[in-house]
């Protein structure tokens, strides 16, 4: 058996740049395990599988099937992921409409397409993510200790913590220990560091952000669609705005347009694709 897979760059128009994610094309019925030894094996952030069969046609109006797994664990949403799926899908021309639906564990999630100045560039619709201030002293000193810096405010969402810093700069220089991050708080799968954009505001940035989750396996996440879902709300009530960007300063960088509409969170992006070739099984 054969299964197609592709890697792409999501949140960028450059290759080696933005969030690369591994789109893998499941004619099958879904297999847990051969899914997560599969995404171990690309050893990338998040690696999606969507499932294509041979009785889906794109007037149908039904669903994709779509999940996504780290190199350690399945998670029940990510952005740059569905991102990459969505342009494998029309790069294939298996999508050649203007939006395509996926089911996954976070419900219905919807991608539409636009073209603009010679690219596509693809809008997902996303469920916002509500915010919680967290007052417990003692996590906001484990932060600041794994975290090497000030935080000026803690706030929790459903699966993450977000913590505010005083600037930019703070956001590009940190060198967090990934131990003591991991230790932090048990029920949070990763945090979230932000600021106010600073010399990036010169760029129509709004804010900045680097995102980890060690207790996933993933130290680092060079750009984190689904966090800004999180992030989008908070800074939109900040700045009293609707319409954000937010620049994420990993090594390599990238770029999220957002809509804020009420419970969602539309996010805008481009991707490029770098790699395609086929996973031979016996």
């Amino acid at each position: 058996m054969d299964m197609k897979v592709y890697i792409v760059d999501a949140f960028t128009d450059a290759p080696f740049r933005g969030n690369p994610a591994a789109v893998c094309l499941v004619e099958q019925e879904w297999d847990e395990t051969m899914m997560q030894h599969i995404a171990s094996e690309m050893n990338l952030s998040e690696t999606a599988f969507v499932h294509v069969d041979a009785e889906w046609e794109e007037g149908a109006q039904r669903p994709l099937g779509l999940r996504w797994f780290t190199p350690e664990v399945e998670v029940d949403l990510c952005g740059h992921a569905t991102l990459a799926t969505a342009h494998v899908l029309r790069q294939c021309e298996i999508v050649s409409g203007d939006r395509v639906s996926f089911e996954t564990k976070s419900g219905i999630l919807h991608a539409a397409y636009k073209e603009s100045g010679g690219q596509c560039e693809i809008t997902l619709d996303f469920p916002a993510s509500s915010l919680m201030p967290v007052e417990d002293e003692a996590l906001r000193v484990r932060l600041e200790e794994a975290l090497g810096c000030s935080v000026h405010e803690v706030l929790r969402s459903r699966i993450e913590l977000m913590a505010i810093v005083d600037s930019e700069q703070t956001v590009r220089s940190l060198e967090p220990n990934w131990e003591q991050l991991k230790a932090c708080d048990e029920e949070a799968i990763g945090v979230l560091v932000t600021a106010r954009a600073g010399e990036s505001a010169h760029d129509g940035i709004d804010f900045v952000s680097r995102c980890f989750f060690p207790a996933l396996g993933v130290n680092e996440d060079p750009v984190t669609g689904s966090a800004h879902c999180t992030m989008g709300p908070y800074w939109g009530a900040k700045l009293g705005k609707l319409s954000l960007t937010g620049r994420q300063c990993s090594a390599r960088e990238g770029v999220v347009k957002l809509e804020l509409h009420q419970e969602r969170v539309y996010l805008t992006g481009t991707a490029v694709t770098i790699m395609d070739g086929k996973f031979t099984f016996s």
